[in-house]
């Protein structure tokens, strides 16, 4: 079969702390004299309920990794590795989401943190030849005119390009929060041209979805699994033309599903639905992009062409340009074109080799 981390394909769901690899979490937590939950380095892949008592332990564990990441060379460190480790695994666009809150004490403010992370875009993408974007995200566990804040901010640096601000998220328990409040921030966001990407139908369902849907008006929805639930919520996903960001890994290691084959990834694609596949938070789930491409593959029975139909619908739900959506296309269409390596080969009579299909 062909090789998937040669597919190119965009990477449209990936925290910044969620995305530290291992060994670099083990280096700062030793620099900062942090010590860190055995199951933040065991590289055993976090299971957990998806209760609250789930959720507690999930954000315990996330806060502290977070809590080693203390400096802005500690954060340029973060920026620099996910683009390599992207780019490694055919992504030629990383739209990275970020609350800066968390780091703004070590760095002078949100203003800073914001500013170190796109600068480190702008290089990470020079250096590993990849476009790296960013996605500033406000809490549902802080007040809303937090929110507001964070898009402010994120409107100045707004744009398409490596180093620039794409969107307005909102992350954290789905549980907790009104969402109907949080909608004067991504008024905000969307003024300036930020493209809508709240988290929504993980942790709760098909009702929520439909809330997120009218209160926060998503161009892209971060989860949004759970739609698969009820049809008609499924239908409106589709005909608005909301892309989905499924990231199956997650979806198990946060209790949603059991099992990778319980995941509707083939009900979300019947349906007509835009789905892109995302790591989540690596760190703690242990996968990053392609081996979700490889669940795709091997769980669901996804071929080579859907495959590349997946990678198809990541690329035009980002925020790149249309330049680079189309380089990116055609890469996906070269991929399609090569031979599969699965198939017998025979000699013709030239010694010329023939695939047989």
């Amino acid at each position: 079969m062909r090789d998937l981390a040669l597919l190119p394909k965009a990477h449209l769901h990936l925290h910044f702390t969620g995305s530290m690899r291992v060994t670099t979490l083990a280096d700062l937590a030793a620099q900062h004299n942090v010590r860190l939950p055995e199951a933040l380095v065991d590289a055993d892949p976090l299971r957990l309920p998806a209760t609250e008592r789930g959720w507690f332990r999930f954000q315990r564990l996330y806060d502290a990794a977070r809590a080693c990441v203390r400096s802005e060379a500690d954060m340029r460190r973060l920026v620099d590795e996910a683009a390599a480790d992207d780019a490694a695994e055919g992504s030629g666009r990383l739209e990275i989401q970020v609350d800066p809150t968390s780091y703004a004490p070590f760095v002078g403010g949100i203003t800073p943190a914001v500013e170190i992370v796109l600068d480190a875009a702008r290089v990470a993408s020079a250096a590993h030849g990849i476009e790296v974007a960013v996605v500033v995200a406000a809490s549902r566990m802080r007040h809303p005119l937090d929110a507001r804040t964070l898009a402010r901010l994120a409107a100045r640096y707004a744009g398409e390009g490596p180093g620039e601000v794409i969107g307005f998220g909102l992350s954290n328990d789905e549980r907790r929060g009104d969402t109907a409040e949080f909608g004067p921030a991504f008024d905000i966001a969307r003024r300036a041209g930020l493209a809508a990407v709240p988290h929504g139908g993980e942790l709760l369902g098909p009702d929520h979805v439909r809330e997120v849907l009218r209160e926060l008006v998503p161009d892209r929805l971060g989860h949004g699994v759970r739609s698969a639930e009820d049809p008609h919520v499924l239908e409106e996903i589709v005909e608005r033309g909301v892309a989905l960001e499924v990231n199956p890994a997650s979806n198990v290691g946060l209790g949603v599903y059991h099992e990778s084959s319980e995941l509707p990834l083939r009900t979300l694609v019947a349906a007509g639905a835009q789905v892109a596949l995302g790591a989540d938070d690596p760190l703690l789930f242990g996968s990053r992009l392609v081996a979700q491409y490889e669940m795709a593959r091997t769980v669901h029975g996804f071929s080579d062409g859907e495959l590349a139909a997946l990678a198809r619908s990541s690329v035009r739900a980002s925020r790149a340009s249309a330049r680079t959506k189309s380089q990116l296309l055609a890469g996906v269409d070269a991929w399609l074109a090569q031979p599969d390596p699965a198939e017998p080969v025979i000699r013709s009579e030239m010694d010329n080799p023939v695939t047989v299909g």
